[in-house]
């Protein structure tokens, strides 16, 4: 097993929960890896820089999220064309395919980044940050943004070549790349904070150049390795409709992951009024137990997201090839596999709670104290319990744009903003019968933080629906073959 997890696979072909765990075996050390780059930023951040400056970092992850998941959505949802054209065994169509991604990508990239730099101050607004509440947060958090936004076309372009490469089957050579991307990460981290004195900017650097590096590799090795995906000349000559066709399966995944992010602003936002002081100024234990929680949310469930991740592909090459009932048998098999997953890595961060453990990798001792363990502690034992919607929610997502389904996923998205927007809102002061500050009652930070679990379940309505939709038209089509 061990040696077949790092040869391409064939989704639609073998046992299905093996292939499935054999190809998401590399996506999730990928994702691991991933959650690891970020943990070493926060950790290093944590323990060079001061308290302002820790909490202008961490408040930041959502801003970044909102453009930074918009491309990767773009790209995620590209690639289920490359998937299909590889069930149907259609090379030439996956390399044009591959064409038409890298144009998109670069003018979304410039687009993006553009549009990005303008709203930072707008974006930072909408979290609570301001300079006349605290500077030095407020600054921190606008430099990291600013550097961050200006390398966003190397992110986009490292999650396109990822994107296609599991498209493919292979989903081993992106977890190589991303090793290798996470190693210089640290790396640039230690050297720029550290002995270069470069503070946040020499965060971001770090980030940024990381990813910039792994991109270039990924490529080298598409068209280095594999030459069946070097373009011909008649390659270019791509209908509209095959553009129209990324476009309607790219852009609603990457509107629903940034409305996603606007929802987890909001929710961030509410959590920083736990920090208003009786003066009106801003304090940080909140954000910095919060955030710290939050990494260590992301970090658990990345189990949930790879195995996602996987189903797309898994869908996207059994639905070019019209196996529905292999795709189907997929989708219920992936459930159980998920429900294993959350008792490991559920029971690890409940475990991690104890006497705020988790906080020592983020945080030098010196910013722990019993309210950043009281604010971090509350959130994760708040939605840790509830992993079985969050673990639904991947798998029927990326199931249904696997099998060329956008709308619901999309409309998921939606779903998910409404619930976490309107919950923080209205419930936490509710609940507190007072504006939000540091005086606010436990249970309205309880409410703040079952915002998660709101949104995740509001989240699965569309996509239940929408897989019941799918499991009628696929009998229909199965009924339909049976009679040819």
């Amino acid at each position: 097993m061990l040696k077949s997890m790092f040869q391409t696979v064939d989704l639609t072909k073998g046992k299905i929960w093996q292939v499935i765990s054999i190809f998401a075996i590399p996506i999730l050390l990928s994702y691991l890896l991933q959650q690891i780059y970020t943990i070493s930023d926060a950790a290093i951040c944590g323990w060079y820089l001061n308290p302002n400056q820790v909490a202008g970092v961490n408040n930041t992850s959502n801003i970044t999220f909102i453009v930074l998941q918009f491309a990767f959505g773009c790209t995620a949802g590209f690639s289920v064309v490359s998937a299909n054209k590889i069930g149907q065994n259609d090379i030439k169509g996956a390399r044009e395919s591959l064409l038409v991604q890298i144009i998109l990508s670069t003018i979304i990239s410039i687009l993006l980044t553009v549009i990005a730099i303008f709203c930072i101050d707008l974006l930072l607004s909408f979290i609570g940050l301001s300079r006349e509440a605290n500077l030095e947060i407020y600054n921190s958090a606008y430099t990291y943004t600013f550097i961050i936004f200006l390398g966003t076309i190397a992110q986009v372009f490292y999650n396109l070549a990822c994107s296609f490469l599991r498209s493919l089957g292979n989903s081993v050579m992106p977890l190589l790349f991303l090793l290798f991307s996470t190693i210089l990460n640290i790396f640039l981290d230690i050297l720029f904070i550290g002995p270069f004195k470069m503070g946040v900017a020499g965060a971001a650097i770090a980030t940024v150049l990381a990813q910039a590096l792994s991109a270039i590799l990924s490529f080298v090795y598409i068209f280095v390795k594999m030459k069946e995906y070097r373009f011909h000349k008649n390659d270019f000559k791509v209908s509209r409709n095959f553009i129209i066709k990324h476009l309607t399966l790219g852009l609603p995944l990457a509107f629903q992951f940034s409305i996603l992010a606007i929802g987890l602003i909001v929710m961030q936002a509410t959590t920083i009024k736990y920090d208003i002081l009786s003066d009106g100024t801003l304090s940080y234990e909140s954000q910095l137990g919060y955030g710290a929680a939050c990494k260590l949310n992301n970090f658990l469930m990345t189990p949930f997201n790879a195995l996602g991740t996987a189903m797309l592909s898994y869908c996207g090459q059994n639905g070019g090839s019209r196996d529905y009932t292999r795709l189907k048998s997929g989708i219920k098999q992936s459930m159980i596999i998920m429900l294993i997953l959350y008792i490991v890595f559920a029971g690890l961060g409940l475990l991690l709670t104890i006497n705020g453990a988790y906080l020592y990798i983020f945080l030098s001792k010196d910013k722990i104290n019993p309210l950043t363990i009281k604010y971090g502690n509350l959130y994760l034992r708040t939605v840790l319990p509830f992993y079985p919607i969050l673990g639904a929610l991947f798998i029927l997502r990326n199931s249904l744009q696997g099998v060329e389904k956008p709308l619901f996923p999309f409309l998921a998205g939606v779903g998910e903003l409404l619930a976490r927007t309107l919950s923080c809102l209205f419930l936490p002061e509710l609940i507190n019968g007072a504006p939000l500050d540091r005086n606010a009652s436990d249970l309205s930070y309880i409410i703040t933080s079952a915002a998660d679990i709101f949104s995740w379940t509001f989240a699965c309505i569309p996509l239940i629906t929408g897989y019941v939709i799918f499991l009628k038209r696929s009998k229909n089509y199965e009924n339909l073959s049976n009679l040819r």
